[in-house]
């Protein structure tokens, strides 16, 4: 039964990928429903690092300077801001980080 519901939910995820990746079909989304789509990504990267960042014991709220985890951000936020380079920012960010976890 695991399996069967692997594979379902494969085929479902691959259909509704493909359905919008394939030039060859006639599906063309109208500009509201293009803009609408376009906040899914920042909204799910949020619910991945909004509860890692805030709630690094998962219990409470931490926005303290002791959080290892929201100095990273913050210093991440910051350099990706300033030089808009993905490496450097993952570099200094991730350094930072052991740095003050220590």
């Amino acid at each position: 039964m695991i399996w069967l519901t692997i594979l379902t939910m494969t085929l479902i995820i691959f259909a509704s990928r493909y359905l919008f990746l394939d030039p060859r079909l006639p599906i063309k989304l109208n500009y509201q429903t293009q803009w609408f789509l376009s906040y899914s990504s920042p909204a799910v990267l949020t619910a991945i690092w909004a509860p890692i960042v805030f709630l690094p014991d998962n219990k409470t709220i931490d926005l303290t300077y002791t959080n290892p985890y929201l100095i990273g951000a913050v210093v991440a936020a910051l350099i990706a801001w300033k030089t808009k380079n993905v490496l450097l920012t993952a570099v200094i960010s991730m350094t930072v980080f052991f740095i003050v976890s220590l």
